[in-house]
Parts: C-alpha cells; structure tokens; sequence
C-alpha cells in the first residue's frame, strides 16, 4: 500500500469520525440551547413572592405565575405583583375565580359558584377575557399565555379551546409529558406537576429534556408551604441551583416567550 493510499484512507477516517459525533451531538434549536424549561406557577401565593421570586431574581431565572383575579394575594400585594411583570417575569391567565369541575368530579372543595358544572360557555369565555383585561391593567401587556385550570377545558362536554387560541400565545394543561418543538397544538402544552418529589427527581427530568431536546415544564404550587400541592424550599432551590449549572445546554424563559418561539420557528418552515 502506497503512501498516498495511506493518506487517503486516513482522511476519509477523520471525516467519518467528524460526521458521526456531529450526529452524536446535534446543533442545538432551542434558542441556542439543546431544551427549554418553562418554570410556572400556579394560584398567585404570597411564597411565590416571599421564597421564589427572590431565589429566581438572583439567578436571573424569569417564570410564569399564573394568577387567578380572585387570589388574596394579589389583591393584598397588586404592586409587587406588577413588580415582578416588570422585571420580565409573565403574569398568566388562570381565569377570573379558578373554576374547576366539582360535582362531576366529587371535588369537593371546588365552591358551588364555581363549579363549571354549572358553568356555560359564554360565562366562560367572558371570564377568560375579563381576566385578561384585568391582568393587562396591572401589566400593560396584551400578550400571554393561559393554564386550564385543574386542566379542564371543556363546558357540558364541548371543548373551548378553540374559543380562546386568538386571546393567547399557548395554554399549558396538567397532562404529563415531554413537548416536542415540533409540537402540533400550542394550546395543549404538557407538564409535570410538582407535589412532594426531590430535586433529584426533577433533575433527573431535566437531563432527559437536554437529551431529547424538549420543551420540559414544570407546574408548581406551593413551594415550602401555603398550598397542599407543595414542594419544600430547600428541594425547589436545588433545582433551581441545577439549572443554573446546565445553563449552556438550557433556555430558561416563561411560557409566553417560549411559545411564541416556537410559533415563529414553526412558522419558517
């Protein structure tokens, strides 16, 4: 074998070894980065202010709390609230009073004037749209996006989803998943719903959506206390903390910038 051969098999041997860790490790799409991950939370809770905007703020995380109009907080607190949209994170639509359905689903903390069993879908809708007005006067945003709340969508068994996909950029539900960027419905984002387990085992989630390169959302509620649904402090900032670490390989941002990312890359193809 001469010394020309030699060479040539020796470069078509780098170029093969190039190709296969470039298919090994594709170029990220997620505005840069190899996943998305969309911290929401949900019920407008004084810990949101008092433990998770502070660990946030100092990470230079942005999130979305989703707000009922009726929270205590936010009636109490409405500046720091306004605060916080200022500094980038996003206030979502999570309805005027939080319905749910109670009777049919023997939720029997759901109060019966709330109760969407005795909902109709104009009462629905309008309430959907009064609490974007509503949340537009304490942000000056006209763009957001929404969470079903309890993850229904539906009055008398017709959905209303598509009523409201011209009021907001996505809407986040409560099912379980991972979400493609090739996602087909931007108003049917999963989630993980966050209710005792340890930061390990969200990390965990993490490094599959850096290994599948997902879209991964988290749904809080309580974090160290004021909500059944809770995760503790020290669990939630070792997370966060994770996060940080990833952070070349992670795009942190709220839902109504994520989505709307997704919509424009969608809409180049």
């Amino acid at each position: 074998m001469n010394l020309k051969t030699i060479i040539a098999i020796a470069f078509s041997c780098l170029l093969l070894l190039t190709y296969t860790r470039a298919q090994e490790k594709p170029f990220p799409d997620w505005n840069g980065r190899s996943c998305a991950v969309v911290l929401t939370y949900d019920d407008g809770l004084n810990v949101h202010l008092d433990k998770v905007i502070p660990v946030l703020d100092s990470l230079g995380f942005r999130a979305t709390f989703y707000v009922p109009c009726n929270s205590p907080s936010l009636a109490k607190r409405l500046n720091e609230w306004r605060t916080i949209a200022l500094h980038g994170h996003e206030l979502g639509n999570h309805t005027l009073f939080h319905p749910c359905f109670g009777k049919s689903q023997a939720r029997t903390w759901v109060k019966p004037e709330y109760d969407l069993d005795t909902y109709t879908m104009p009462w629905m809708i309008d309430e959907i749209r009064l609490a974007n007005a509503f949340l537009q006067a304490i942000d000056g945003k006209k763009e957001r996006t929404f969470a079903y709340t309890c993850g229904d969508n539906t009055i008398g068994n017709v959905s209303f989803v598509d009523s409201i996909r011209n009021d907001f950029v996505g809407a986040r539900g409560v099912k379980a998943g991972m979400n493609p960027k090739s996602i087909p419905d931007l108003f049917d984002l999963m989630t993980y719903t966050v209710d005792g387990q340890t930061a390990d085992e969200l990390t965990r989630l993490v490094d599959q959506a850096i290994i599948e390169h997902t879209l991964l959302v988290f749904l809080f509620h309580g974090v160290g206390g004021e909500h059944p649904m809770n995760i503790s402090l020290p669990e939630h900032n070792k997370l966060m903390r994770y996060l940080k670490k990833s952070e070349k390989d992670i795009w942190v941002a709220p839902m109504v910038e994520v989505s709307t990312y997704i919509r424009e890359s969608q809409a180049k193809k």
